[in-house]
């Protein structure tokens, strides 16, 4: 009996780490708290294993990581436009967003995992119109 009780207890166990991996949802929308075109929340910190699900809230939007903005080893992703895109973290480092037809307006994200620092190839990146005020906030946050 008192193995039947520790193997259900070891399987419990076992099963639980994923539970733990938090889903973060980021809305893309036309206008929101911070002004139009904005993915929001648009800082976000995780732990390896969380989620990243990017809900349509307002049709014409996509999310895509920016070209030098992902973290080493870690696989770039694109999403179609209206559709909902969900990712998993499995690497430290720093993920940078962009809705593309919005990305001159700055419609950015940025995606802290661990607590790795901006590498200086992300720092390096340049942006057009608002989304370079934009992001240069957003990267100052993964300083904190």
């Amino acid at each position: 009996m008192k193995s039947l009780i520790l193997m259900g207890a070891a399987a419990a166990l076992a099963f639980a780490g994923p539970s733990f991996a938090a889903d973060h949802q980021v809305k893309m929308q036309n206008k929101g708290e911070k002004g139009a075109m904005v993915f929001e929340p648009d800082f976000i910190q995780a732990v390896t294993g969380d989620t990243v699900t990017f809900v349509i809230v307002d049709k014409g939007h996509n999310a895509e990581t920016i070209k030098g903005m992902v973290p080493e080893g870690a696989e770039p992703f694109k999403g179609k436009i209206n559709e909902e895109i969900k990712i998993t973290l499995e690497q430290e480092g720093v993920w940078g967003v962009k809705c593309t037809p919005h990305y001159g307006m700055g419609m950015v994200a940025l995606i802290k995992v661990g607590e790795a620092a901006a590498s200086e190839e992300a720092q390096a990146v340049k942006h057009p119109g608002k989304a370079k005020t934009k992001m240069a906030e957003l990267l100052a946050q993964t300083a904190q």
